[in-house]
């Protein structure tokens, strides 16, 4: 396995989707980190020589990927809880922070329903 960022990218798959491992690095950011390198998106890792790793890994060094990313985005949720705005009481109550509708939907940040029992009548 080649070690970039931190991260063992998968041996069997193609240089441009293996890069995606990298938290970070998407599917454009790794087109243009494999262009700016030289190597053919359709080379699986495996075939990949120990100088075109090294280049990838200095290429991938130009971005902010992996923790410091992390980092920096945990950071700035703190930010916003901190100073009280509304995307940060979002964050804090875990609902959706971009203004999506949570009557029905949003399952993904509220969890499971939590089913409550209905009056008699």
């Amino acid at each position: 396995m080649a070690r970039i960022a931190g991260v063992d990218i998968p041996r069997e798959k193609r240089v441009v989707i293996s890069l995606t491992y990298v938290y970070g690095i998407g599917r454009t950011r790794a087109e243009e980190i494999l262009k700016a390198c030289g190597i053919s998106e359709d080379t699986r890792v495996k075939d990949l020589t120990d100088e075109e790793v090294v280049k990838i890994r200095q290429e991938v060094q130009k971005y902010t990927v992996e923790g410091d990313l992390r980092r920096e985005v945990a950071m700035n949720i703190k930010r916003l809880q901190e100073i009280g705005s509304y995307r940060g009481l979002r964050h804090r109550k875990g609902l959706p922070v971009r203004g999506q509708n949570t009557r029905n939907n949003a399952r993904t940040r509220k969890g499971p329903r939590k089913t409550v029992a209905n009056k008699k009548k």
